[in-house]
């Protein structure tokens, strides 16, 4: 019986004693494989200088293995479901302690509009390219959200909005971070090829390449003014996902009362708490009440909790399932990837 089903199980029959001690067994598999995806990514670092490969994908790929080779049990699943739900919303509500409204300020209305329009074009077109290739509407959502916004982040916070399943979440994280690993080894090629200064170059870097650490990556070679309007150009692109976590919220709303099966609009129910806490955390950063250690050390602990999460969703995935739909989602992570790119290099045009 697959994790899922399992789940459902777990939740028509609650334990009222011990529930917390029911689900550590599973928390702790988790974590186990979550300290051994970090533990590869440093090795990485220490190997190649950079980890090419991510905590987060590695954590999904060693969940992926494990689940072919043993099916957990009911007594790993109640904690398994509670690490891929509740612990993922908490790292997206710590999260927000990275990003300060200052931010969108520093930026300059133009620059703010021309981030707004290519992750609006990019969304869409991503959205629609996916489902005239037969994936199925959640897919295609969390592949349009991942290449438009940032990647595995914009993925695992969508994921519980939409409701997808541990498939999809893994389908679209595993293909899409292979392709976000490419750009980052071939976008400064574009450099020479194309005479871009450092402040067009970090732009470009900004609106095309997934994560922040990735952006650091690279356009650390072109130079400091590169890597700081990169980065500006990134963090006002992740800021998005606010407003857009909250417009998928709202449909989801629509569609549950046209289903009939929710007559009354909530506006709890309607904006997940984990968006409101992390547009809390955004406010609290931006009046100044957070130093930067504890800025960091709130984004580590996010980054952790990410990781075990996706661990969790990779003891859930059926490798059959990412096969079917594997040729797929690459040819429309790459197509998305390429109009990206194409309109990010018309924009960079206009600025120098």
């Amino acid at each position: 019986m697959p994790v899922e089903e399992n789940t459902k199980v777990s939740q028509r029959h609650p334990r009222p004693v011990g529930s917390v001690l029911n689900k550590l067994p599973g928390i702790f598999l988790c974590l186990l494989i979550a300290l051994g995806a970090i533990g590869l990514e440093r090795l990485e670092l220490q190997v190649l200088a950079f980890p090419y490969v991510g905590a987060v994908v590695l954590a999904i790929l060693i969940g992926m293995a494990v689940r072919q080779f043993w099916q957990p049990s009911e007594r790993w699943v109640p904690g398994i479901s509670f690490s891929a739900k509740q612990i993922l919303e908490v790292a997206v509500v710590l999260l927000g302690a990275s990003i300060s409204f200052s931010t969108i300020v520093k930026s300059g209305l133009i620059l703010i509009l021309v981030i707004v329009a290519t992750v609006a074009l990019a969304l869409f077109f991503t959205y629609y390219l996916s489902r005239m290739l037969g994936l199925s509407q959640k897919l295609s959502i969390l592949i349009a959200c991942g290449n438009s916004i940032c990647g595995n982040s914009a993925i695992a916070t969508v994921a519980p909005v939409i409701r997808a399943d541990a498939n999809d979440v893994a389908a679209s994280v595993s293909f899409t971070a292979i392709l976000g690993v490419l750009v980052v080894l071939g976008l400064p090629l574009l450099i020479p090829l194309l005479q871009l200064s450092q402040t067009q170059y970090g732009i470009l870097a900004g609106l095309t390449v997934y994560a922040v650490p990735q952006v650091l990556a690279t356009t650390l070679p072109a130079g400091l003014l590169s890597t700081q309007v990169g980065t500006l150009v990134k963090l006002v692109r992740v800021l998005m996902l606010g407003p857009i976590v909250m417009g998928f919220s709202l449909m989801a709303a629509r569609q549950r009362r046209k289903e009939g099966r929710d007559h009354t609009i909530n506006f709890f129910k309607l904006v997940p708490w984990f968006i409101l806490g992390f547009l809390v955390f955004v406010f609290i950063r931006s009046l100044g009440l957070l130093s930067e250690e504890i800025v960091s050390a709130l984004t580590q602990f996010a980054i952790l909790l990410t990781v075990i999460s996706m661990a969790a969703l990779g003891l859930g995935v059926d490798l059959r399932v990412l096969t079917r739909v594997g040729g797929r989602v690459t040819l429309a992570v790459t197509l998305s990837l390429i109009l990206l790119l194409a309109v990010s290099l018309v924009t960079v045009q206009f600025f120098n």
